[in-house]
């Protein structure tokens, strides 16, 4: 299976999810979220992963002065609670209906958009410049590491210097992800997670959780 054929798959699969039960597929806790709980959910996500580092993220700024990218926004869980603490929110996902399920969210978020791409950059959202990258529970789930990289790739054109792409992926050594499984992807050593640094223009200041699933990274652009 080569890189397009993945894509098309994942694009696929992630529509059909989200036709059956797109908020299960986002967050797999429960298979019958309420508004209010499938928001909190993401209210939490933001407390514990953004409002923790708000050092590294903003560097001094005014979190209502910044535009920040969110890379696999599905339903617009995460989205919306970022939109309460930034300036301008961008998210990005490869699923035409889960993007449908996250304009609807985020209808009184004026300062959110959301946007399908194509699943492996982000040139739909041109050039404009981000302070601050995130992205959680995403990475884990795509079977080619060509294609994170591209993405990484894409995070660094965008993001101001010295910004912070803070994202997971999967550390579990023992996933041997197939090139069609879009929801085992493919998991990195702390090693290959530097190499994915270095390569794409990154400091990989910090990591944490090396070996398991929910494996944090800090890159920084140089």
């Amino acid at each position: 299976m080569n890189t397009r054929e993945q894509i098309e798959q994942m694009r696929r699969d992630w529509d059909e999810r989200a036709r059956e039960n797109a908020r299960y597929y986002v967050n797999t806790e429960r298979d019958d979220w309420t508004d209010q709980e499938f928001f909190a959910s993401g209210e939490r996500t933001v407390a514990e992963e953004v409002l923790t580092d708000m050092t590294n993220i903003c560097q001094g700024k005014d979190p209502k002065q910044m535009t920040v990218l969110e890379i696999g926004c599905g339903a617009g869980r995460v989205t919306r609670a970022l939109a309460g603490l930034f300036g301008q929110v961008r998210g990005v996902d490869i699923s035409a209906e889960m993007i449908e399920r996250a304009r609807r969210a985020l209808a009184d978020c004026p300062n959110a958009q959301v946007f399908q791409n194509n699943g492996t950059d982000l040139s739909v959202l041109g050039g404009v410049p981000v302070d601050f990258a995130f992205s959680t529970i995403v990475f884990q789930h795509i079977p080619s590491r060509e294609v994170i990289e591209t993405y990484v790739r894409d995070v660094h054109r965008l993001l101001r210097p010295g910004g912070l792409f803070k994202f997971q992926v999967q550390g579990d050594p023992s996933i041997e992800a197939r090139p069609d499984d879009t929801w085992l992807g493919v998991s990195y050593s702390d090693a290959q997670a530097v190499e994915l640094a270095e390569k794409c223009g990154f400091e990989p200041r910090h990591r944490h959780g090396q070996g398991n699933q929910y494996f944090w990274l800090w890159f920084f652009k140089k």
